[in-house]
């Protein structure tokens, strides 16, 4: 049976995109895996993660999507959709693309059956779902995936700073350089994500504001 593990990563940042990535794996295959050392990558070292990655590449077929700062917020801030549906069409979309037999994925909605059953809509056949919170942890194939996104949305990281020449930190809310970045130059790159509170915060109190009094 082959299987598959559906997961993303950077999810709750204001900074950058978000990648979501699909890992398929003939499950008697799966230990190869395990062997490796493959679980969730926020259990990994960043060292550990990129080792991990080609591996996963050699031995999964596997897809990436990446998504832009721009689509999360048009999702945050529709009327018809959200980011959990956002999240759950791009899986649709690499499900049907790879068509495994059983798929497993980390479920980032409270309600786990109104998140499994939307995906069954988008999809054009029937495998089996498994439908999880902690999926990552619990599942190698889900751990594989979310090595995959977690080093494809790093990648992307590094590309950013690259390109501009800047560094924002982690692009997390919680990071101080993030936080003092946003603050001192929301209105000055395309990267961040508007919709979030600490976007919305940073352009209503602009850069006069110490990062202490945020």
């Amino acid at each position: 049976m082959i299987i598959a593990g559906v997961e993303e990563a950077g999810r709750g940042p204001v900074i950058g995109p978000m990648v979501m990535a699909i890992a398929c794996i003939d499950s008697e295959d799966e230990f190869k895996l395990k062997t490796l050392g493959v679980k969730d990558s926020k259990l990994l070292t960043p060292e550990q993660r990129e080792r991990l990655y080609d591996a996963i590449k050699d031995l999964c077929k596997f897809e990436l999507i990446k998504i832009s700062p721009e689509e999360i917020d048009a999702a945050v801030n529709s009327e018809e959709t959200n980011l959990n549906w956002l999240e759950a069409d791009n899986a649709a979309i690499m499900i049907n693309k790879l068509r495994p037999e059983k798929v497993i994925l980390d479920c980032p909605s409270t309600n786990l059956k109104a998140y499994e059953d939307y995906i069954k809509k988008k999809l054009d056949y029937k495998p089996k779902l498994v439908v999880e919170h902690k999926a990552d942890v619990n599942h190698t194939i889900v751990g594989a995936a979310s090595i995959l996104a977690k080093v494809s949305r790093d990648n992307e990281i590094k590309k950013l700073k690259a390109k501009y020449g800047v560094d924002f930190g982690s692009g997390y809310p919680s990071d101080p350089i993030t936080l003092d970045f946003t603050l001192k130059n929301f209105d000055r790159y395309p990267f961040f994500r508007k919709s979030w509170d600490t976007w919305q915060k940073a352009k209503r109190h602009g850069p006069q504001k110490k990062l202490g009094e945020f």
